[in-house]
């Protein structure tokens, strides 16, 4: 199965894209090559440039203090399990002891690093950190892999609270959701949000449809079109029936 998520605010949107970033980063740092750890400094440029939002660190805050609240009700609930509630409650209260230390703006640590931000602005430049650019930054790659990934782990460390609380959230939201089976037949699909004011949208279906959703929706109107998978001109899948998992996820 595939999920495709659809966010309707720019808070979702935000911690959806920090969540894709920091999976990314894992997957180049894993790897021993120096390509992929290239690919990985440039992706925690990017980490820094999406979570430099001022409001971000704030939000998640707000929002861990909310969940902490609303779980806390549930203690004693016969239909909750009590274990895995204080596992969660308790990765709420460290999470936000340790985004309450962090000091300052989050990717600080990165911009003060001026070795970094020279790297950084010559990565902006198509074609701009070859070696004659950047002797600096090639003799780094150049350096033994265990080492290249002990810096990157060293610059990703900072972000650990930011991750978790975006983990967290996007988890509890994920969970708040019960699918429901839909089927259309000519490749579109609409429907009325009534009250329903939901924060995520999520569309799954099986990865051997050669179709993939096309989502726009508001807080009134959720429209759905299936295209046609890959390269070419982006046609309707009016071919075939298709059924998907509709969930609306709301904290």
């Amino acid at each position: 199965m595939i999920h495709y998520e659809y966010p309707l605010s720019e808070r979702i949107r935000t911690l959806l894209r920090l969540e894709d970033l920091f999976d990314r980063f894992d997957a180049y740092a894993a790897s021993s090559d120096r390509h992929a750890h290239h690919a990985a400094l440039l992706t925690l440029f990017e980490m820094a440039e999406v979570a430099a939002r001022a409001d971000l660190k704030s939000d998640l805050l707000q929002e861990l203090d909310r969940q902490k609240a609303v779980l806390t009700a549930l203690r004693g609930n016969p239909r909750v399990q009590g274990r895995t509630l204080e596992t969660v409650l308790a990765a709420i209260e460290a999470t936000h002891h340790g985004m309450y230390q962090l000091p300052g703006k989050v990717g600080q640590h990165l911009r003060e690093d001026d070795w970094l931000m020279t790297v950084k602005q010559r990565a902006a430049i198509p074609g701009g950190m070859c070696e004659f650019d950047l002797p600096s930054y090639h003799h780094w790659l150049h350096q033994p892999a265990a080492e290249r990934a002990g810096h990157l782990q060293r610059w990703l460390a900072p972000f650990s609270s930011i991750r978790a609380a975006v983990d967290i959230v996007l988890g509890l939201l994920r969970d708040s959701g019960q699918p429901e089976l839909q089927h259309v037949e000519h490749g579109h699909y609409q429907r009325m949000l009534e009250s329903r004011n939901p924060q995520l949208i999520r569309v799954t279906l099986i990865d051997t449809l050669p179709c993939v959703p096309e989502i726009s929706a508001n807080k009134y109107m959720l429209n759905i079109r299936f295209v046609h998978a890959g390269a070419g001109q982006m046609r309707t899948c009016t071919d075939q029936p298709i059924d998907f998992d509709l969930t609306f996820c709301t904290l």
